[in-house]
């Protein structure tokens, strides 16, 4: 073998790489396992935040040092093989920039009624629509207003350079697209800001290309509400003058006269059985704004006007006499109210009679933050009175900021600070100078954060924002502020958590089933293959070695679904050494002397390997293009554990097995053992013959499998493919799923919802469409806080957060996820777009090697009868009680095993095509036959190891890869059978004519 400098060369350099890369994972493993020592408390629990601090304090220090270089902590974990968030836990998040706002603010906000009809008609539309936003509001518009009516609403001042009212609706339409494409845009590189700032380790954002929506996952997220408001809080900052009560006493005072009136009204006419519970109403409700919060006055006397006079300026107001809407504890500018009563106050202040005494400018915004009083458990809020200039424009916006960041302030409390543009810092200084001795407050998102009194002009245009903050809340808004606004919100479609504690589960069973697999392999490669199997398992080591260490390199984050590709990569990879050991053996039985072999079974085996690992590649780059999450992880590992087995299986051993047989012919070199020497030696069944039998029990398992899919109402899809939530809750004790589901249907609004036991009788998993089409930031609270109620009114158990903490009596959600509708059609359409792309590659590629569509046709019947028996064996299984969901995973494993099968195919055609080159004497079906037979041996030997590292996967590699490992089982022993019995007998079938080889007509020129 030539070149064997720059194999040898090559494999040092690619070892020394991975090493490399490698060391920072266990690096960064030893300072995890030094910070779980730290936050281990005497009782043996973990003190999860004391462990983040103690990560947080050692982030910039050095914790390696290689060879004179040291490295720090945050460049250890950049540089380290990562974990994907179901083997580590974390959040995974997919946002949706709503074209909605877009579109309403490019209309100027436009009230036109039909335009907001059709607005609403296109938001109702999109849940059953793959189309765009924008399409699908410029058809309900035509609808409603006919065509070339756009410019009307969409000409304004603000466009008056790009739309005018003999703008076309195609102008105008490109106008809307170029806006909408530019907000994600931003929004994107918006959120990519707030992510990188946000503290996690090795965060990952990625626009999802031709679609509005933005994929992040954050590992080791042990806060989900804080990420929540971090990406979709839109940062609307403003700087507004707060009015004070004196100058709008008799406004409210006008409100409360009204409200009072309507209740004495209400109470005047009401029967007289109900006269007396309706003047009890005229005092807790009529009075409203006041009385219906049940605060007294004199409370403003004690401590508790001394706080509220340092939280907010000078209490020099509290003797002032106004209405009894606001009697409560009167504040410079604000009011005091608890928080259980602000819908109250929401619902009086929203009333369109109480607005229209309102003037147009004015608006009531919350504090951001509820406080308590001294020596009590009330959490208060206060309401704030502000003014905005004309239009309703703030008179400073947040574009004005050019930096922002946390600092602590003269009293050592955590602060904002922020600096100003120029232009900026003009307006500042004018707004701060004429409210010398007046409040500002600083709104964010319609929320006061500060309300500071202005002690006197500030130039310069650098503040500082105070409050009641933490440190982390300070940086979150420093986070915000300093990325600038979203320019539209960002609506969370999915959503995936799961706990640490699960995913170490996970890690675990992960480990388990790679190890095992790899142990039995090894172990069987030897028995089979004697010296061979020792220099095939050495090049499997290499292999696996190679991934991890390119994994690292690539920063790909290994995933579960990653390591069972690894798992497949084990007993898939050694099939380039059987196709060579294979025909090593056919040349050695021939007479063959060891060198010339060798020599000749690598040369004849390189064909089959590159044709085989070429169709399997083309499979696994669909997968990696559509797939998204864990399919994406499982997609990268088989990518390169494929090119990596190339390599090695190819080069590695070949460089290995010439040193060995440096002697030749008189090298003590074997590819046998007394147990495999003649095993399918000399085979000669006549599978083309027995073709029609195999037809008609194909036909039959997958009849009984459709009839069984429809009885059942179809296949168990899971919320990938239908929308909704799913949670797993970890008990202490096993809970009955049917009962469950029972208990659980009222707190879901009777909704679908399913309940089933996952991995053992104390684990549930709880699907549920509940309020899966409600957008508003608060659905997912709600959802929750109803499944956890459910479960402890019916278990009587307590919910905590932590699963390490587990007691008697309680249980966690380890895990949950959610799909909203829009998003799990898009997945249903890229599975079918991916499968189908992957037959159309796979048929054009045979027809390309083999050159006739014959070959094409055969291999694509074999694979839809692979994918058919395989959907057909869910159903069946389903129908004895071994339900698996199908899911994003499930497609990948579809995809899996077209590539499995085409690999089988491909060998068994290439043995034809080299019989057929010799001009083999026979019939059209002898030649196939004798091929098949010849191949025999190779196909049930790698079928085996491949049949064998998936059996464990299955039996260990947890509950998520359940339905995936057992989609393998079949699909390997469906492929198998499908590449002896279908795909080379309809290729027979497909042949104008059988016709026997003779001399003068060879078989290649006439098949």
């Amino acid at each position: 073998m030539r070149n064997k400098g720059i194999i040898v060369f090559l494999t040092v350099v690619v070892t020394l790489l991975c090493l490399y890369y490698l060391s920072f994972t266990f690096v960064s493993r030893e300072v995890q396992e030094d910070a779980t020592a730290y936050a281990t408390q005497a009782d043996g629990t973990v003190d999860f935040s004391a462990r983040r601090a103690y990560l947080d304090s050692i982030w910039h220090e050095p914790v390696y040092n290689l060879l004179g270089m040291e490295y720090t902590y945050q460049e250890v974990k950049e540089n380290e093989l990562s974990l994907g968030l179901d083997l580590q836990g974390g959040m995974h998040v997919t946002l949706e920039v709503s074209p909605v706002e877009i579109i309403k603010g490019v209309s100027g906000n436009s009230q036109d009624p039909e335009f907001l009809k059709a607005i609403e008609l296109a938001k109702e539309r999109r849940a059953d629509s793959q189309d765009r936003f924008l399409e699908l509001f410029y058809e309900a518009f035509v609808e409603l207003e006919g065509e070339g009516q756009l410019a009307d609403v969409f000409a304004n001042a603000a466009n008056r350079e790009r739309i005018s009212l003999t703008s076309t609706d195609d102008q105008v339409l490109s106008v809307l697209n170029e806006e909408i494409e530019g907000a994600i845009d931003r929004s994107f590189q918006i959120l990519r800001t707030r992510i990188d700032r946000f503290g996690t380790s090795q965060p990952n954002i990625q626009r999802l290309q031709g679609t509005g929506r933005i994929q992040v996952e954050l590992p080791g997220v042990d806060n989900e509400e804080r990420v929540r408001k971090l990406l979709q809080g839109t940062a609307k900052l403003e700087f507004l003058d707060v009015v004070e009560l004196n100058n709008i006493s008799q406004i409210l005072e006008n409100i409360n006269t009204r409200l009072v009136n309507e209740k004495r009204a209400q109470a005047a006419t009401a029967t007289p059985e109900t006269e007396v519970a309706e003047e009890d109403a005229v005092v807790t409700e009529g009075d409203s704004l006041a009385n219906a919060l049940s605060q007294d006055d004199t409370t403003a006397d004690g401590d508790l006007a001394s706080q509220l006079a340092e939280e907010g300026g000078a209490s020099d107001s509290l003797d002032l006499e106004v209405s009894p809407l606001f009697s409560l504890i009167k504040m410079r500018g604000g009011l005091i109210y608890s928080v259980q009563d602000t819908a109250k106050i929401n619902n009086i202040l929203e009333r369109e009679d109480v607005q229209d005494m309102l003037p147009a400018n004015l608006a009531f915004l919350w504090s951001v933050k509820p406080f308590s009083p001294e020596g009590s458990d009330e959490q208060l809020l206060e309401l704030h009175a502000v003014q905005y200039d004309r239009g309703g424009v703030a008179p400073l916006g947040g574009e004005v900021i050019s930096d922002a960041r946390q600092e602590f302030d003269e009293r050592g409390m955590p602060a904002v600070s922020m600096t100003m543009d120029a232009e900026g810092a003009r307006a500042w200084k004018r707004l701060t100078a004429n409210n010398i001795g007046e409040r500002i407050a600083i709104v964010l998102d319609d929320y006061v954060y500060s309300a500071p009194v202005v002690q006197g002009e500030i130039a310069g245009g650098t503040s500082s924002i105070t409050g009641k903050f933490t440190v982390e809340e300070a940086k979150d808004l420093a986070n915000i502020l300093k990325a600038g606004a979203l320019p539209a919100p960002a609506n969370i479609v999915e959503e995936g958590i799961v706990g640490p504690t699960l995913g170490k589960q996970a890690q675990a069973q992960g480990i388990l089933s790679m190890v095992a697999g790899l142990a039995i392999v090894v172990l069987f490669i030897i028995i089979y293959y004697a010296k061979g199997g020792l220099v095939a398992n050495i090049a499997l080591l290499f292999n696996i070695f190679f991934v991890f260490g390119i994994l690292a390199q690539l920063d790909a984050a290994l995933t579960l679904p990653g390591i069972a590709g690894i798992v497949l990569t084990i007993g898939m990879s050694i099939d380039a050494n059987v196709l060579i050991f294979e025909r090593i053996r056919e040349e050695l039985r021939n007479g063959s002397g060891m060198a010339n072999a060798i020599k000749s079974g690598y040369n004849k085996a390189y064909s089959s390997i590159i044709d085989a690992n070429v169709t399997t590649l083309l499979v696994s780059i669909i997968l990696y293009v559509f797939g998204q999450g864990p399919v994406k992880g499982f997609a990268i590992t088989l990518i390169i554990g494929i090119l990596c087995s190339l390599f090695t299986a190819i080069l590695i051993t070949r460089v290995i097995i010439d040193w060995m047989t440096k002697k030749g012919d008189k090298s003590n070199m074997s590819f046998a053992t007394p147990f495999s020497k003649n095993l399918f030696a000399g085979m000669n069944i006549n599978f083309i013959g027995r073709r029609k039998i195999a037809y008609v029990v194909s036909a039959v398992v997958i009849a009984v499998g459709v009839t069984v899919m429809v009885l059942q109402g179809g296949l168990n899809l899971g919320v990938d493919f239908t929308g909704g939530r799913s949670y797993v809750v970890t008990f202490t004790e096993p809970v009955v799923p049917s009962k469950l589901k029972v208990a659980l249907a009222d707190e879901f609004g009777n909704a679908g919802t399913e309940v089933k036991t996952y991995g053992a009788n104390n684990v549930l998993k709880i699907t549920t469409s509940y309020l899966i089409n409600e957008e508003a930031e608060e659905t997912d609270g709600m959802v929750e806080q109803a499944l956890v109620g459910g479960i402890e009114e019916f278990t009587g158990d307590q919910f905590v957060d932590e699963a390490a903490t587990l007691e008697e009596g309680q249980f966690t959600i380890s895990s949950s996820s959610k799909v909203g509708a829009t998003i799990a059609d898009d997945i249903v359409n890229s599975s079918w777009q991916s499968s189908l792309f992957a037959l159309v590659i796979i048929f054009l590629y045979i027809l390309i090697r083999f050159n006739k569509w014959q070959y094409s046709a055969g291999a694509i019947v074999a694979l839809a009868h692979d994918v058919l028996i395989t959907l057909s064996a869910f159903a069946i299984a389903g129908a004895l009680g071994m339900t698996y969901e199908v899911d994003q995973v499930f497609i990948a494993a579809i995809l899996t095993i077209i590539g499995y099968s085409i690999n089988d195919t491909v060998v068994v055609f290439d043995r034809i095509r080299e019989e057929l080159s010799l001009a083999t004497r026979g019939s059209v079906a002898t030649i196939f036959n004798n091929a098949i037979n010849t191949t025999l041996n190779r196909t049930m030997i790698t079928s085996l190891t491949t049949l064998i590292v998936v059996l464990i996967l299955f039996l260990f590699g947890g509950e998520v890869l359940k339905g995936f490992s057992f989609a393998l089982l079949v699909g390997i022993i469906v492929g198998t059978y499908s590449s002896i019995f279908v795909a080379t007998p309809v290729v027979v079938d497909l042949v104008e004519k059988e016709v026997a080889n003779t001399p003068s007509q060879p078989v290649k020129q006439k098949a």
